[in-house]
């Protein structure tokens, strides 16, 4: 298994996300794909036994370049912040083994760091989400064979929205809860507001839907 991360000015998340994957038997490299970090991300990662391969600043096209120089059957996409909860090697190899497993993709419960009743009321609004709409976000990860992640054609080149874009070609029957979570930073949502910025998530997803350029809702996310 190859595990991708995408990287910019990460180095102060990465550590601990690269340690809550040592140890793990399934993985077979780590890829980190930066997009031009001024930090130390770059050094954190190969620190920690990482290969890093480089590609223009984008989660999508970071991801793309990433999963292009991943040589495992499975694929697990992370983001620089998302630490897993322990149990996820038990997961992640009950996942791959199961019947049918080839044609499935999984991804793991949202958990914030962050005590607050706001964040427990986010983390339901995320459950229901993917239980309704079938729609993980980056921040939960996503695991899928190879083979799946080509025939659907892989992570597009977008500004924003790679993950919504995937999720939807994958359909959801291919989607499946792991039962584990992955911690998520909260960084953002203590510094916008766990109502502000949820509110700009939901209507970057609706222009998104109703057929908005990803480059112009990227604007309005700020990226």
């Amino acid at each position: 298994m190859s595990v991708v991360i995408p990287t910019l000015d990460a180095a102060g998340d990465l550590p601990a996300t690269l340690a809550a994957l040592e140890g793990a038997e399934l993985i077979g490299e780590i890829i980190v794909a930066d997009g031009g970090s001024r930090d130390d991300s770059v050094a954190v990662a190969q620190a920690a036994g990482a290969r890093v391969v480089g590609a223009p600043r984008g989660r999508g096209t970071q991801l793309a370049a990433g999963a292009a120089a991943a040589s495992g059957n499975w694929l697990l996409f992370l983001n620089a912040d998302c630490r897993l909860a322990p149990g996820w090697m038990a997961a992640v190899e009950t996942f791959v083994t199961a019947p049918g497993a080839a044609g499935r993709a999984g991804y793991f419960a949202l958990a914030l760091d962050d005590s607050s009743r706001a964040a427990r009321r986010l983390e339901r609004i995320v459950a229901w989400r993917c239980r309704t709409l079938s729609l993980p976000y980056g921040d939960q990860g996503l695991l899928i064979a190879r083979a799946l992640y080509d025939a659907v054609g892989g992570f597009a080149a977008l500004p924003l929205m790679e993950d919504v874009d995937l999720a939807r070609r994958l359909g959801r029957r291919r989607l499946l809860p792991l039962g584990v979570a992955a911690f998520a930073s909260a960084r953002r949502y203590r510094r916008e507001g766990y109502i502000r910025r949820p509110l700009r998530n939901l209507m970057c997803l609706l222009l998104y839907f109703i057929g908005v350029p990803a480059r112009h809702i990227a604007r309005l996310y700020g990226r």
